[in-house]
């Protein structure tokens, strides 16, 4: 029987939920249309009374109201808009996608698409070690495919933790504080949402390191006043020079969070006392666009005329913002009593987007703002909401993209990153070179595949081994990473020149048992004569029995027989009935080039590859060296360890050229190093994509003081192709210098 306060608690929920509804679609951000609103409003209710159980999630909190709150957070905060809200408030009335394809119905298949893909993300789970890494971020972000949900996703965990404290469920508390620090905190960061961030790490500290957060607030209470005290002394020489200036301006102490402040005393090994920037100065500018860094170069002028400045820790991100749009000058002054104090001078426009990261990208709309330099989707998503652009942030991650990598989990929630179209092959390979070799297929959450299998995102997945299964030449065809394919052909080598050794020895025991001597260069000219270009080949045909043996033995005598001129000698011909036909020819010539390796697509009989340490390319100056295994590795005749290998192994060197057209892309390595300016990564990257049979196959970029170093590695088809992307780069302003690895 329910207790009369039960029903009268649930009527104060429904109460609560409906009027901040009721308050949410009159709100000038979040407006819906009349006929919406009612529609939302009585769907929501027809769910939250036919099924009670919606009501709480598991940590105890009104899963309604909740979603409320992230929506109306990612609208004001965020500055999102449409039918992601939509989907947000709907969120907690969906349990199985079934139920997606009525709302959808009824409120379109935009919503129904977004709900569909929050109940596949909630399905993803990660241990902690796993969750800190790029990997499961990057994993998040590939099953999201609408960066509308990602930002959503933030807002949710931002509303979740300002309500933590009052759940009695530890276990979830902490889950979600984890999910705050690792997955969101880090994300906000990369989207410029420092407001948010700062929020999600002082917020999450609580419950992950409760002594210390409590400690560190202790303190900063305690020192509160003498900290205002000192602020106000320091400042006031400063508003002094302002006002004679006639600057308009306002000015605040802020203190460093929480989370910062327990970093730094981790990172130096020193308490609180020992954290001596406590908090920074900010003077925010009222100034004109045009006007902005004139006058913020000039309030620095003023303050480091009045205080000693240490240049060393002077942050110019006004003449080159930060890639993620951030725009301020900073500055550290010795302030009274011998204090280092920083300053951040900034304007009312760079402290807005500072603050509130997209939104006020979109707020400020037809300011360009500094998003290079970043993932592509960080990028998208800053430019669909700077210009209010709700198309593009529908797009998939995919769109004008290659295929999107795959991040797949081992059985023990380990998570692992492989190229596109990977197989379970490839994952088997990944985790351990013996685990390859003896793959015979794999379990994907709990389902028998094959070893062809072809992995998505997501996924758990298990391999299967056989002990009596060894690596074959076909599985080439079944991997697609490079590491897979690299252990693959060095387990079929080793097992072939096994095969080719017996295959020897056969050989020379048929010889000794006819008491026939062994002799090297009659080896080899038996070899050519059997129609085989390779030693390993013909050996390992011997040992496949593919080869009569004592047919092989007389021939080898003949061979003999004629090295010592004791072979039948052919009817002699004058020279007036000698007639050379076209095949002679051709084999005479043949012959002449028979010490010359013609690399081409229709080389057949020899196993070659090209070398990592210079990774060749059609159309460069190249020579072969024979591998221990038989086999030919290609290298430009630059190569770095070219020298190394004359002076050493002179003999196994091979002379080599291209013929025909180029056998398939080569990746190559370039480093561009130039100035971190906005526009320059996605220009150098737009370059790329442009180009025909030319693909982008991984990018790095590092930053630095105003510069920046990127590896790239492309996809080429030829030399002069490769040629062109590099003169091509070169003209984008900016680079300094582009090299080929």
């Amino acid at each position: 029987m329910i207790q009369t306060n039960d029903i009268e608690k649930k009527q104060a929920e429904r109460h609560s939920f409906f009027s901040s509804l009721l308050t949410l679609w009159s709100n000038s951000q979040t407006r819906l249309p009349k006929e919406k609103a009612r529609l939302l409003a009585d769907y929501v209710q027809g769910a939250f009374a036919t099924n009670p159980a919606l009501l709480r999630d598991s940590s105890g909190f009104n899963r309604f109201v909740l979603s409320l709150e992230a929506v109306k957070l990612a609208a004001e905060e965020i500055g999102l808009r449409g039918d992601i809200l939509l989907a947000g408030v709907l969120l907690p009335t969906v349990q199985v996608t079934e139920q997606c394809d009525l709302i959808g119905k009824l409120f379109g298949e935009e919503v129904a698409t977004m709900l569909k893909t929050f109940l596949k993300m909630e399905t993803i789970e990660a241990k902690t070690e796993a969750m800190r890494t790029d990997n499961f971020r990057n994993l998040l972000i590939s099953q999201a495919g609408d960066m509308r949900i990602i930002l959503l996703l933030i807002a949710r965990s931002v509303a979740l933790m300002r309500v933590a404290k009052f759940s009695d469920n530890d276990e979830e508390r902490r889950k979600a504080a984890t999910e705050a620090a690792y997955l969101y905190a880090p994300l906000a960061h990369k989207l410029g949402l420092y407001k948010l961030k700062s929020e999600l790490e002082d917020q999450s500290l609580k419950y992950l390191e409760h002594d210390a957060y409590y400690h560190i607030k202790e303190k900063l209470n305690a020192t509160k006043q003498a900290r205002d005290a000192y602020i106000e002394r320091f400042t006031a020489p400063i508003r002094k020079m302002l006002d004679a200036e006639g600057l308009r301006y306002h000015m605040k102490g802020r203190t460093k969070s929480i989370h910062s402040i327990w970093q730094k005393m981790k990172k130096q090994g020193c308490s609180f006392e020992g954290v001596y920037d406590l908090f920074a100065i900010r003077i925010i500018i009222d100034a004109p666009l045009q006007k902005e860094k004139e006058q913020c170069w000039k309030v620095f002028s003023l303050i480091t005329n009045k205080y000693e400045s240490n240049l060393k820790r002077l942050r110019d991100w006004l003449t080159v913002p930060k890639s993620n749009g951030y725009e301020s000058l900073h500055i550290t002054v010795l302030g009274p009593e011998d204090k280092w104090v920083e300053v951040q001078i900034r304007t009312e426009r760079m402290d807005e987007i500072a603050e509130h990261g997209l939104a006020a990208h979109w707020r400020y709309k037809g300011v360009k703002a500094g998003s290079e330099g970043v993932d592509t989707w960080l990028a998208n998503i800053r430019s669909a909401l700077e210009t209010g652009n709700e198309a593009l942030l529908t797009k998939s991650l995919s769109a004008n993209e290659s295929p999107k990598e795959v991040y797949v989990f081992s059985p023990k929630g380990d998570l692992y990153h492989l190229p596109p179209g990977a197989t379970v092959l490839d994952f088997a390979y990944i985790i351990h070179t013996g685990l390859g070799n003896k793959c015979i297929g794999g379990r994907i959450d709990g389902k028998n595949v094959s070893l062809r299998q072809t992995l998505e995102s997501g996924q758990t997945v298990e391999i299967i081994t056989q002990s009596t299964q060894t690596p074959k030449k076909e599985w080439l065809q079944i991997a697609k990473s490079g590491h897979a394919r690299a252990k693959i052909r060095a387990a079929v080598r080793e097992l072939t020149a096994g095969e080719m050794a017996l295959g020897k020895e056969m050989l020379e025991r048929k010889m000794k048992n006819r008491k026939i001597e062994w002799d090297e260069s009659l080896i080899n000219q038996l070899i050519r004569k059997s129609g085989f270009k390779e030693s390993s080949d013909f050996f390992k045909a011997l040992h496949d029995e593919k080869l009569d043996t004592n047919k092989l033995l007389d021939t080898y005598l003949d061979l003999a027989k004629r090295e010592q001129g004791l072979g039948e000698r052919s009817a002699v011909r004058s020279a007036e009935e000698f007639s050379m036909d076209s095949e002679v020819v051709a084999a005479q010539k043949q012959k002449t080039e028979s010490d010359v390796l013609v690399i081409d697509q229709n080389l057949k009989g020899i196993e070659f590859s090209m070398a990592r340490c210079c990774n060749p390319v059609y159309g460069d100056d190249v020579f072969g060296f024979v591998t221990q295994g038989g086999g030919i590795k290609i290298h430009r005749t630059n190569c770095p360890n070219a020298p190394a290998m004359r002076d050493r192994f002179g003999y196994r060197i091979v002379k080599a050229r291209w013929a025909g057209k180029g056998t398939g892309s080569y990746p190559i390595t370039l480093r561009v190093v130039g100035n971190d300016d906005l526009g320059i990564v996605n220009n150098i990257t737009s370059i790329i994509s442009k180009e025909e049979h030319i693909m982008l196959r991984s990018i790095n970029i590092d930053s630095y003081d105003g510069l920046f170093s990127g590896i790239l590695t492309v996809m080429v088809d030829d030399l002069s192709r490769l040629n062109a992307l590099i003169r091509k780069l070169k003209t984008v302003k900016g680079v300094k210098a582009v090299s080929r690895s």
